[in-house]
């Protein structure tokens, strides 16, 4: 690990576009040749947060807590089928939670805003219900209620929705060649964007130190996030690769990245995505940067990049405080040379921004 301050580098500033989102399904173009970046997100998944499975009485409810600590009522009679059906008897009901940076990380769920602003979570929720493999939704007008352990900040924290993938229906015949459909996620670029949402907060619970709110809809990310206090003048950071940069980052639109940079800042459960790619970047200044002006200058905190080359992993990790511009540029840079790794190393980084 190396320790440093950033000195800005004065070079022509490079062009930069947000990285490109996915195209519609009508506009789809060919799939790209992205070995290196199956081969990351393979690794993300293999390692990533996974679903907790429970089972459920329809007619009665129940009351669920995950590994985590996280306790969920369902109301008696709160399921039916897509079609607006009531549903009885058992239902398999299934949620993913993420608290941890490392997991916000690995399940590529970073806690960003729209906008580029830094959110400190207090949890990130996908829930979904099926009966008989077919996706349960919930009645009109009606919640599940979720308590996560954790005493916040203030006294309601705001919650967001967003998603790096969508859902899409799929319209077909089934076996008796009678009209069907089915529910599924589809992975778009450049990956989540928090929203928050209209009317959703969490209120702080002084009887058990939990943050309740509730759910009234399945099949999407639901985050217990409130705005981070990072203070201050804010600029964008640029990141440099001097090696190991996979340019099919710039040109894949699959939802595969085989290069990531990520940035925590000290002591915040938060977690930033460098998603932007560098474009038309000369050899040493090839890499990614931050969201337009939404880095605070002299934020202490930690870098991990990680990429794929020839199913090789590479990583570099940096503490750094984020310098000053050098004269009218409106950007700093931070430089960093991957080096290669094993699987488990790669492992052991993530694991280790749990602490920063």
């Amino acid at each position: 690990m190396k320790k440093q301050f950033l000195t800005p580098v004065v070079i022509m500033a490079a062009a930069a576009i947000a990285f490109a989102s996915c195209k519609k399904n009508n506009e789809a173009t060919a799939p790209q040749n992205n070995n290196d970046g199956q081969t990351m997100t393979a690794f993300l998944q293999s390692h990533g947060p996974v679903f907790e499975n429970f089972t459920i009485n329809a007619a009665t409810g129940g009351v669920i807590t995950t590994a985590k600590g996280t306790k969920i009522t369902i109301p008696a009679n709160v399921f039916e089928t897509m079609g607006g059906l009531p549903v009885t008897g058992s239902v398999s009901f299934a949620v993913k939670e993420i608290k941890d940076v490392s997991d916000m990380i690995l399940g590529d769920k970073p806690t960003l805003t729209a906008d580029g602003k830094m959110l400190v979570s207090y949890g990130e929720y996908f829930t979904k219900a099926l009966q008989n493999n077919e996706q349960l939704k919930l009645k009109k007008d009606s919640a599940i209620k979720v308590q996560v352990l954790g005493k916040a900040a203030g006294q309601q924290i705001p919650l967001w929705s967003g998603d790096s993938s969508v859902t899409t229906t799929l319209n077909g015949y089934d076996y008796h060649n009678n009209p069907a459909s089915v529910t599924v996620q589809t992975a778009v670029n450049p990956g989540v964007t928090w929203n928050q949402t209209a009317t959703g907060y969490a209120f702080f619970n002084s009887g058990n130190g939990t943050l309740d709110f509730k759910l009234d809809s399945l099949m999407k990310w639901v985050n217990c996030d409130g705005l981070a206090n990072l203070p201050g003048t804010k600029t964008t950071v640029m990141g440099y690769f001097t090696s190991h940069f996979n340019s099919q980052t710039s040109t894949n639109y699959s939802g595969e990245q085989p290069t990531m940079l990520f940035f925590k800042p000290a002591g915040q459960n938060t977690v930033a995505k460098f998603y932007n790619v560098i474009m038309n970047a000369p050899a040493g200044y090839e890499g990614l940067h931050s969201y337009q002006a939404s880095i605070v200058i002299g934020q202490q905190g930690t870098f991990l990049a990680m990429s794929t080359q020839n199913g090789k992993f590479y990583a570099d990790m940096q503490d750094v405080t984020i310098g000053t511009p050098a004269g009218s540029n409106n950007y700093t840079t931070v430089s960093f040379n991957p080096q290669e790794v094993t699987e488990s190393a790669m492992l052991a980084l993530i694991n280790q921004m749990n602490t920063k």
